[in-house]
């Protein structure tokens, strides 16, 4: 049998796995356990595990089922073909993984877009959002990120928040319709520098003056760790605002507990909210190969574990 088939068959037909000394895949898996049961709806994505479950995406899906995550999540979704995207869904909605964010529209990590007021890169976004919902419903989404793009150094901030609020509502307009949010995400000044977006009290005062059920907060806890620090009591201030959260400690932007942030007491916190939506791991992997996955699989159980 060859060794990628191998460990295909193995992952579809194990349970929860642990890390023993060897931390050699085969010997780790217990044929007769069960997929662990997790407090909160962690979402991988692809590439996280593929050297366990193979480069495949619906082995992948396949993979994450079998050890209890109950979410997905894929930024790339939008520009996969359409058959991809359909034999995913399929997929996921066979092994019970509900859809989290997918990337709606070209980031402009450069360049002024939405905060320019531009009419004609606003169309381009609402073009994408357009599109976008296409894809959400094809995939069963209910949520799709959006990053208002970079400063524009030619107005005042309160110019370009009032253009970016505009657009918002334009493309909330489109949603609303369909039932699909699209979630801010503020991202820190170190790893992008000079985008319009950056903190949680911003994105909580957009999300207001938009005034839709379409317009949330994606709140991505690594980012935010960076950018101001405070999380829990920052989270709560934003929560009615907040649709959907994304995971990565820091410094490193890899799994839980391999950084500063103290995840089980905000997982905790966040299950105390009587939070039911998806938590997106959106981060890499602190260990290369099957070692590294293994890593990141005993990572969630021990931060998941505060009940």
């Amino acid at each position: 049998m060859k060794r990628r088939s191998f460990i295909q068959k193995t992952a579809l037909t194990t349970g929860a796995i642990s890390i023993g000394n060897t931390l050699s895949y085969a010997n780790t898996l217990n044929p007769k356990s069960k997929a662990h049961t997790y407090n909160l709806k962690y979402a991988p994505h692809l590439g996280m595990f593929k050297h366990l479950a193979g480069e495949d995406p619906i082995d992948q899906l396949n993979f994450m089922a079998d050890q209890g995550y109950t979410a997905f999540e894929d930024n790339e979704m939008r520009k996969r073909p359409v058959e991809q995207q359909e034999k995913m869904a399929k997929t996921m909605k066979e092994r019970g993984l509900e859809m989290g964010v997918f990337v709606a529209h070209e980031i402009h990590w450069k360049t002024p877009n939405l905060a320019s007021g531009d009419q004609v890169k606003r169309e381009e976004f609402l073009n994408d959002i357009k599109n976008s919902i296409e894809v959400a419903k094809r995939v069963n989404a209910k949520w799709i990120t959006v990053v208002p793009g970079h400063v524009d150094l030619k107005l005042r901030m309160g110019y370009q928040t009032a253009n970016v609020v505009e657009s918002l509502r334009q493309a909330a307009a489109l949603l609303e319709p369909h039932k699909i949010t699209m979630v801010l995400e503020p991202l820190n000044l170190r790893n992008h520098p000079g985008l319009f977006l950056t903190d949680s009290p911003q994105a909580f005062e957009i999300c207001r003056a938009v005034n839709s059920p379409s317009c949330k907060i994606l709140f991505d806890i690594y980012h935010q760790q960076i950018q101001e620090g405070n999380l829990i009591p920052n989270m709560e201030a934003s929560w009615s605002e907040i649709a959907y959260i994304q995971i990565g400690d820091n410094p490193g932007r890899k799994e839980p507990t391999t950084g500063e942030i103290n995840y089980h007491n905000v997982f905790k916190w966040i299950h105390e909210q009587g939070y039911n939506g998806v938590l997106g791991m959106e981060h890499g992997n602190s260990r290369d190969g099957k070692e590294g996955e293994l890593a990141v699989i005993e990572a969630y159980k021990k931060v998941d574990d505060f009940l």
